[in-house]
């Protein structure tokens, strides 16, 4: 099936608030075991890191990893303004100190980032390219690297199989989103060779179950 990209940004208001109310604990707490596999991995962080979660929509795994690293600087990245106003607001409910950058990824650089991670961004990019060079722009050396994202299925049957599994009684924008995301998102061997053109040959690409693809690797 051929890729169709979808739009960017997700800056609606009706469309905002359905995925705010949307329950993905379950692939949240998911996100943050495979980065704690990662740690497990490649050794521990350094005594006050800085995470950086890319495209963090409402601030799902952003949240998490504050809680799960109280020590850490911890920044979520978004170009939506309405996104962020969530995830602010839901950070101030719980008390955590986390910085919230509405911003083009262009426009990052120079974080010294000890962990990069998303959840979901790659399929958004009409470059995907940006998201391997702006991971390497705001690294640290030895930096950890994981990128959870959707993956293409072959046809239109898998499609409609995919979504009667996952979305079968979801709100319909939710459903039509669903739909849009796995045409828009990449096949492994299409990730596989952006990162051999952006030099990173190194990381891995895996497939997860039936519609996800990870990513991960240490920044050299």
């Amino acid at each position: 099936m051929q890729r169709q990209p979808e739009p960017e940004l997700m800056e609606g208001a009706q469309q905002v608030q359905v995925y705010a109310d949307a329950d993905f604990g379950a692939g949240d707490a998911h996100t943050l075991s495979l980065l704690n596999g990662l740690l497990e991995r490649t050794g521990a962080l350094p005594p006050t890191p800085s995470l950086v979660d890319l495209g963090c929509g409402p601030g799902n795994i952003t949240l998490r990893l504050a809680q799960a690293f109280p020590e850490a600087r911890v920044i979520g990245v978004d170009g939506s303004a309405a996104m962020l106003a969530i995830a602010r607001r839901r950070a101030s409910e719980l008390d955590l100190n986390v910085e919230f950058r509405c911003c083009d990824l262009r426009c990052l650089n120079d974080l010294g980032a000890d962990l990069v991670t998303s959840n979901s961004l790659l399929h958004h990019l009409h470059q995907p390219d940006l998201l391997w060079r702006t991971t390497i722009a705001i690294a640290a050396p030895g930096c950890r690297v994981l990128h959870r994202d959707l993956r293409r299925p072959a046809s239109i049957e898998a499609l409609d199989q995919l979504q009667q599994r996952h979305l079968g009684e979801a709100p319909a924008l939710l459903v039509r989103d669903f739909r849009a995301s796995l045409v828009a998102a990449f096949e492994i061997q299409e990730v596989n060779d952006q990162l051999l053109e952006a030099g990173l040959g190194s990381w891995s690409v895996e497939p997860e179950d039936d519609r996800y693809l990870v990513v991960s690797g240490l920044v050299n």
